[in-house]
């Protein structure tokens, strides 16, 4: 059996030569004759006893300094240590990486195409890619050299495991391409080849990765980008492969197990067998005939209520559930503004309702549907032509449409959110990026992660510059060829415009957790420029929009293989496999589909096997933006403040900027306002009864463990977090097909107290619909 170090293990320091020596061609650094090469000894403090840690990291009286900065978090709860000789383009390596990036595209594409909303998370694969990993080392013959040395070199590490997670989970999502393409064939009839679809699927895709790549040495490199969704990831890395015959390993991978193990027993509870613990609502058992009590109080069903005071014992909403914004490691700061906001959504909610704002009154308190001023569902293609341009004959009889106040206020509330992302990183990260570039080109960076990534050969700018040109080139093309109706100016301006606005929303995501949509931008925007056009908005919006998604993920993975010492170049290469692969493969499935069922996409109901939900959606904000956005949206009409609250968010962040310049202990510099403003339509869809549970573990969690336990928070709470998350995924998976309808029909659960009938509320609140 092949012998390597293990990545964690602290071991004797070995000489430059030998760690030179033992690099590849590809990833070896050039010379620096003043640096001294990191020694692989570091002492890293993420594992220690408490009674071994550095003097800087105790308190006065002994226990550990709680974990409170970037920089606690980068060298506390993530290890610094690593081992450039462990082997990565393994014929083990490709061959699960290759096999998983297929699996994740093809289910990801069928999830888009299903009723229920699946997606397959990273925690997932991460997982996944871990079993079969092991499982590849230990049943197949082992060999120093020859056939099984290349097949099987060695105990299954975590450079393989990186690589495989990061490939793989480029592809888990469908792109955005696909909802124009499908969209296209269901409502257009307009069918691109595959030749075109392709290459538009790779330049939407591909522009956003060279725009990540171009503005790494800021938006990776600095110890103050953060990324806290990675730390859950990163942690089951360090104890899936750090030091596995340690004694504290042992436990911390032990507890991650039974952590796993438990959440995906009890999940088939409020899932499935007493979907009531989803929300449990002592205001609406003591009253259960008032429409207000529903109102405030319940929040189990979709669309029921604000959940105020429900207990969630469901992680499944209570968590992260692979979102950006987890209760268990998501910033104390964040979450104060994110809850901030979202008391002030409840105010507004119920102030607009009983003030009858937007004719409130007349429609669903909660709904995301337009409606007729009367209150009755309104009608799209009645106002439509065949080609789905505005009839405005039709327009003029049918009247325009309405929003639900809460579902307008959401609106509001997300160019709000925009509007205060520019200027929030403007007066408070501007010194820090202005620093952190001059940093990376003096080669001074100070991050100790990036300075242990500098024994390998980093990726030239000048490839993210190819990578830029020839998305601009495809799109250029394929926008013509594919008749998208979007002039080449257009096309430019929406390009332009992600990458305007990526520095920001990357900033705000990495450091706080919280991804600003820009999607009502870009809709807005392509509407001016290109109005009445609906298939031209599409267009504008994929290049506008997924662009910003895409360089947001790729920085995030970028982040991850600085964080577990990946070589860069290692990171580009599998980063772009995995995306041109997951691309072509959801464009097939995606054809498939829509030629086998095409009627059930486009009715309205589906089946519960098939649905076009997604697709409608998509179809329907491009039509009501490309279509009406002047009618809906211009000066003088009710909806006039939705695009103008771009503008006043700009302004929202100045006042907390100014108080911390004078009261400075008052600590204003933790209001996160682009959050805030996004809360206030935070809860005007889906199911609610999560949020007070879900505040009551952020504060058990990032306030109470995290300043007063610091020492179990360093060791087990971001464990606790993936575990939670990756058993709480695989229950999902699992009865996604075992019970859920994805692979036929449904099982059903019998009517029971904690399973009431369809006519009541899960937590039995007077139900309004």
């Amino acid at each position: 059996m092949t012998e390597h170090r293990m990545p964690f293990k602290r071991q004797d320091s070995i000489s430059g030569a030998e760690l030179t020596n033992s690099l590849s061609a590809d990833d070896k650094a050039p010379a620096y004759p003043d640096e001294k090469h990191p020694q692989l000894a570091h002492q890293n403090p993420a594992d220690e006893d408490l009674e071994e840690l550095d003097e800087k990291n105790r308190l006065a009286n002994g226990k550990e300094r709680p974990i409170e900065t970037a920089e606690d978090i980068a060298t506390r709860c993530i290890s610094l240590e690593d081992d450039p000789t462990l082997p990565i383009h393994t014929m083990r390596m490709w061959f699960l990486g290759l096999g998983l990036t297929c699996f994740a595209a093809v289910l990801g594409q069928i999830f888009y195409f299903r009723p229920q909303t699946v997606y397959v998370s990273q925690l997932f694969l991460q997982i996944i890619a871990f079993i079969l990993g092991k499982l590849w080392y230990r049943l197949l013959p082992k060999g120093r050299t020859g056939f099984w040395g290349f097949l099987n070199p060695g105990d299954f590490n975590i450079k393989e495991h990186v690589a495989i997670l990061i490939m793989s989970s480029t592809a888990t999502e469908s792109a955005l391409a696909i909802s124009v393409f499908a969209a296209d064939e269901l409502y257009y009839a307009i069918e691109p080849n595959y030749g075109v679809a392709i290459f538009t699927l790779l330049a939407s895709q591909l522009w956003g990765y060279g725009i990540a790549g171009l503005l790494r040495s800021f938006t990776v490199y600095p110890t103050y980008i953060v990324f806290p969704n990675l730390v859950p990831t990163v942690n089951l890395f360090d104890a899936l492969h750090r030091d596995p015959d340690a004694a504290s390993q042992k436990k911390r991978l032990r507890f991650f197990w039974y952590v796993f193990i438990a959440i995906f027993v009890w999940e088939w509870f409020p899932e499935f067998i007493a979907p009531t613990l989803t929300g449990i609502s002592i205001f609406c058992l003591a009253r259960r005939d008032s429409p207000w009590f529903t109102r405030i109080f319940g929040g189990s069903n979709g669309n029921e209520g604000l959940g105020m005071f429900s207990l969630c014992l469901d992680w499944n909403y209570t968590g992260s559930g692979g979102g950006s914004l987890g209760a268990l490691f998501t910033p104390f700061s964040t979450q104060v503004s994110q809850y901030a906001g979202v008391g002030l959504c409840c105010i507004l909610f119920c102030a607009m309702y009983v003030t009858n704002v937007w004719n409130a009154s007349n429609f669903p308190f909660l709904s995301q549907d337009l409606f007729y001023e009367n209150g009755t569902q309104y009608d799209q293609t009645l106002i439509l032509n065949a080609d789905y341009s505005l009839n405005s004959t039709a327009l003029a009889e049918q009247g325009l449409p309405w929003y639900a106040a809460s579902n307008a206020l959401y609106y509001l509330g997300c160019n709000l959110a925009i509007g205060a992302t520019f200027t929030h990183v403007g007066l408070w990260f501007l010194p820090s990026i202005i620093k952190a570039v001059k940093e990376w080109r003096s080669g001074t960076q100070s991050d100790p992660h990036y300075e242990k990534m500098r024994v390998y050969r980093e990726v030239p700018m000048w490839w993210y510059g190819i990578v830029l040109a020839c998305s601009f080139a495809m799109a250029m093309a394929t926008c013509y060829t594919g008749h998208s109706q979007l002039p080449w100016w257009a096309l430019i301006v929406a390009l332009l415009l992600s990458a305007l606005i990526f520095p920001f929303v990357i900033v705000v995501y990495a450091v706080t957790g919280f991804s600003t949509d820009t999607q009502l931008l870009a809709q807005m925007l392509g509407s001016a420029l290109v109005p009445r056009n609906s298939q031209a908005n599409m267009y504008f919006t994929l290049y506008g929009y997924n662009s910003v998604t895409q360089a947001r993920g790729l920085t995030r993975d970028l982040k991850m293989g600085q964080y577990t010492k990946l070589p860069p170049r290692v990171t580009f290469t599998v980063q772009t496999v995995g995306t041109i692969i997951g691309a072509i493969l959801q464009l097939v499935i995606m054809k498939s589909i829509i030629n086998n069922q095409r009627e059930i996409l486009l009715s309205v109901q589906g089946t519960n096997i098939w649905s076009g939900q997604q697709v409608q959606s998509y179809n329907s904000q491009a039509v009501t933006w490309g279509a009406l956005a002047e009618s809906m949206y211009g000066p003088g009409t009710p909806y006039f403040i939705i695009p103008m609250s771009i503008i006043i968010g700009l302004f929202v962040p100045v006042p907390f900027w100014i108080a911390h310049k004078f009261f400075p202990k008052m600590h204003f510099d933790a209001a996160v306002t682009p959050i805030t403003c996004w809360c206030l339509g935070y809860l005007s869809v889906g199911i609610n009864s999560s949020v007070f549970t879900t505040m009551l573990i952020a504060l058990f969690s990032q306030y109470y463990l995290r300043r007063y336990r610091a020492t179990w928070f360093r060791k087990y709470n971001y464990l606790l977090s993936a575990g939670l998350d990756g058993g709480t995924q695989f229950m999902v998976f699992v009865a996604t097909f075992a019970i859920f309808g994805a692979s036929g029909s449904p099982a059903t659960m019998p009517n029971w107290g904690l399973n009431p009938t369809s006519e009541l509320n899960l937590d039995y609140c007077l139900k309004l619909t």
